[in-house]
Formats: structure tokens, C-alpha cells, sequence
């Protein structure tokens, strides 16, 4: 019930986001009935079958991503202070969050289910009823088994998604390991230090015995500070906390993304393996294609973070100015979170490019689940972005508004942000078109 107030009460812009989620959810839910359509029409091709099943984990990876995105920025189950003191702690919030995400797919579920009956001539009365109804097996039963478990991965990859993402924390000992250590330990700072990363307590002198017995709490202040302990603990973990990319992703994408080029290249030098049909209109392949194109977007994945943070660092070499320091500071402190978005956008975008340089005309044209396919994937990853730059915005507001405040001009705020959108443009365009015209050249030939 919690979550259904929740859902009802949010903002029309978090709405929007689940419907689309529910949109994207719908698609997948669908390709996943047409693949048990496919199945039931052709008893005798349960290879073909396994293999449209296979293809479908692209389309059901896409919404789970985007449903993360989406539950990440949901300001309702943020927690803030106050909402522990009513039950409402973190596991509850998590709790809340995993069910809200269920409900969206779930109404997505629905959808596809009722347009597959609507299409296979189930349910009448309505334009296009039976449209498809050689496809999609309208004279075999519907096993309701297999339909309910199809039905049921997106619901539950996307639930557990998101509660093992925002599964609660030790805040406490996050915050030390990410505190800055000078000279190496924390002991070293103070007299007495060990260098063990613990301070033993030094000789007490004097003024060190005037200043504890001036800053512990007297008899009479006992109760005010009680009461100020509990207000201030939530300040200690804010939510919005800086993100600071992983330094050996960047590295291991490298790896990664050379690694699957080699593999491309070894595959297109090599006539031997097992070949797998690609989608309607694209030549077939052998398997280590495939396997390569997988490093690939998953090397460039890793890789977008250390590369948006590089690419702000590129921003303030060479004596910056105002401009370009805003700009490049920005960028290195959303590099945690745009950079897997749009890692994740440019592996889409350069496998769409590859499909549209191996596309051959003379063969039929894509088919309407390819389509349908190419359409839940690209909208998925795109909207992932989109959200994720929503939430960038809404992490900067405070320093915007101070440095609004302090007399910045409007029109400098967003001069930066175009060139922080330039420079990643001109980092990741070439790039993504290199991958893609490497990843088409074993096909090519």
C-alpha cells in the first residue's frame, strides 16, 4: 500500500519515467511471448527457438538498466531524516523501492500479454484482433506455465536489480574508507601517532587538559546535547554523496575493448567454428564474432567513467580559464555517473552502425520484431542517459545556486555545460565510430 501512495503522489516527471519503464517492459515481455509463439508453431525447430530466447537477453538487459536508472533518481524513497523515527528506515525504503520498480514492470507484463492474446484472435472486438494469428500459434493451447515465467523475468530481474542496489550500507565505515589520509595514515597527524592507521594517545599537557575540560559537555548542556546528537547523525551519510569512479575500470575496459577486437580480428581471418544467424538482414557469422562484439560493448561500458573523467581533466590543461576549469570540473565529478550511461549509449550506437553497414538490401527488410527489438534496446539506453543527466542536474543544484549567489552569470553556467557536451561529443563520437567500423570488417569480407 505503501508503494502504491508512493506511486500516486510522485511528480508527473517520476511518473513519466515509470510509464516509459512500463513501455520498455511491455516491448521485452512481448519479444519473450513471440519467442514461445515461435516455439509452439515450429515443434521441430527448438534450436531456432533457443536461439530467438537468446537474443531476447539483449532487449530484457536494456529495461533492467533503465529501471535501475529510474529507481536510483526517484526522490520518493530517498531517505531523509525523520522517516526512520516511523518505520521507514533504509531496508523499508529499499523494500519500497523494489516494489514499485515490480509494479511498473508488471504493467508492462500486462500490456504484452494482452496485446499477444489480442493478436493471436483470444480476445475480440477490437481492430487487428487475429492479425497475427499463424505467427503467433492461435490454434495451440497457451501453456500458462511457460507464458507466466516469461511474463515473469522482467518483474523479477529488475526487483532483485534494485534492491541488491540500494541494499543498506555501513555509511560509517564507507566514509572512512573514502576519507583522505595525509602521509599515508591518520596516526601520523597527531602526536603519538604509530603510522598504523591508529592514534595512541600522546603525553597530556596543560593547555591539552584547559581545551577537553572546555569542550566536554557540562552537567547542564547534558540534555541539549542529547537532543543534537540524533539531529545531526543523518548529515553524517547525505544521499547525494560524490561518486568517484573505480581507477581500474578504465584499464580493465581497455583491456576489454582490445580484447574483443582481436577476437573480431582473429574470427575474420579464420572460415572455421560454428556460424550463428544474426537478425533479419545481416550475413551470418561465426560464434567468435559474436563473443567479440560482447568484450567490446562490455570494455567500452567500463571504460565510459575513466573516460569522462579524463576528458575533464583534458578540459583544464594548458592554463584553464574560468570557463573550462567549471567545465572540467563537472565532468570529473559526474564522471561516476554519466560515464556507464553514455559507455553503455556508444556500444548501442556502434552496434547500430555495424547492422546498417552490413545491412543488405537485396535481403528482406527487417521484420517487425527486429524492429521492435532495436527499438526497446536504443529507447532503453537512451532514456538511461537521459536520467542519469537528470540526475547529475539535481546533484549540482546547491553548487549552481551558490554560484548564482556569489554573482556568476547565467550565461557562463551554461556555456559549460555545452562544452562539457563538446567535449564529450568529440571524445566519443570517434571513438564509437572506429569500434563500429572495426566490429563490421569480419562480416564485411
Amino acid at each position: 500500500m505503501l508503494a502504491l501512495r508512493l506511486s500516486r503522489s510522485a511528480h508527473p516527471a517520476v511518473q513519466l519515467r515509470r510509464l516509459l519503464v512500463a513501455a520498455a517492459s511491455a516491448g521485452t515481455g512481448f519479444l519473450l511471448l513471440c519467442t514461445l509463439g515461435h516455439a509452439l508453431t515450429h515443434p521441430e525447430a527448438s534450436a531456432t527457438s533457443v536461439l530467438r530466447l537468446a537474443w531476447c537477453v539483449i532487449p530484457l538487459a536494456a529495461t533492467v538498466y533503465f529501471a535501475l536508472a529510474v529507481a536510483r533518481t526517484d526522490p520518493g524513497t530517498r531517505p531523509r531524516p525523520g522517516l526512520a523515527a516511523i518505520g521507514l528506515g533504509p531496508v523499508r525504503l529499499m523494500a519500497v523501492s523494489a516494489t514499485t520498480t515490480a509494479l511498473s514492470t508488471l504493467l508492462g507484463s500486462m500490456l504484452a500479454l494482452l496485446l499477444f492474446l489480442h493478436l493471436r484472435g483470444d480476445l475480440t472486438g477490437m481492430p487487428f484482433d487475429g492479425a497475427a494469428a499463424d505467427f503467433l500459434a492461435a490454434d495451440a493451447s497457451l501453456p500458462l506455465p511457460a507464458t507466466l515465467t516469461l511474463l515473469a523475468l522482467v518483474p523479477l530481474a529488475s526487483s532483485v536489480s534494485v534492491a541488491l542496489m540500494l541494499r543498506p550500507r555501513d555509511t560509517r565505515l564507507a566514509a572512512r574508507a573514502a576519507a583522505p589520509k595525509l602521509f599515508g595514515t591518520a596516526g601520523a597527524l597527531r602526536p603519538g601517532g604509530t603510522g598504523t592507521g591508529r592514534a595512541t594517545p600522546g603525553p597530556r599537557t596543560g593547555d591539552d587538559q584547559v581545551r577537553a575540560a572546555t569542550d566536554a559537555p557540562s552537567a547542564t548542556d547534558a540534555p541539549s546535547a542529547a537532543e543534537a546528537a540524533p539531529a545531526a547523525e543523518p548529515a553524517a551519510a547525505p544521499e547525494s554523496r560524490i561518486e568517484r569512479p573505480d581507477p581500474t575500470a578504465l584499464p580493465w575496459g581497455a583491456a576489454l575493448l582490445a580484447a574483443g577486437l582481436a577476437v573480431e580480428g582473429y574470427a575474420s581471418r579464420t572460415a572455421t567454428g560454428a556460424d550463428v544467424p544474426l537478425p533479419t538482414g545481416l550475413p551470418t557469422g561465426p560464434a567468435a564474432v559474436l563473443l567479440g562484439w560482447t568484450l567490446t560493448a562490455v570494455g567500452l561500458a567500463l571504460a565510459g567513467p575513466g573516460l569522462t573523467h579524463l576528458c575533464g581533466r583534458l578540459l583544464q590543461a594548458v592554463r584553464p580559464g574560468a570557463l573550462r576549469l567549471l567545465a572540467g570540473r563537472g565532468l570529473m565529478e559526474e564522471s561516476a555517473r554519466i560515464g556507464r550511461p553514455l559507455g553503455v549509449v556508444c556500444a548501442v550506437a556502434s552496434g547500430a552502425y555495424t547492422m546498417a553497414v552490413l545491412y543488405d538490401p537485396s535481403d528482406p527488410a527487417f521484420g517487425p520484431l527486429t524492429t521492435l527489438g532495436a527499438l526497446v534496446v536504443a529507447g532503453s539506453t537512451v532514456a538511461t542517459l537521459v536520467t542519469a543527466a537528470v540526475e547529475a542536474r539535481q546533484a549540482r543544484a546547491e553548487t549552481t545556486a551558490a554560484l548564482l549567489r556569489l554573482g556568476a552569470p547565467t550565461k557562463t553556467l551554461r556555456s559549460a555545460a555545452a562544452l562539457r557536451t563538446g567535449a564529450l561529443l568529440a571524445l566519443f563520437v570517434p571513438l564509437t565510430l572506429v569500434v563500429a567500423e572495426l566490429a563490421a570488417l569480419p562480416l564485411a569480407r
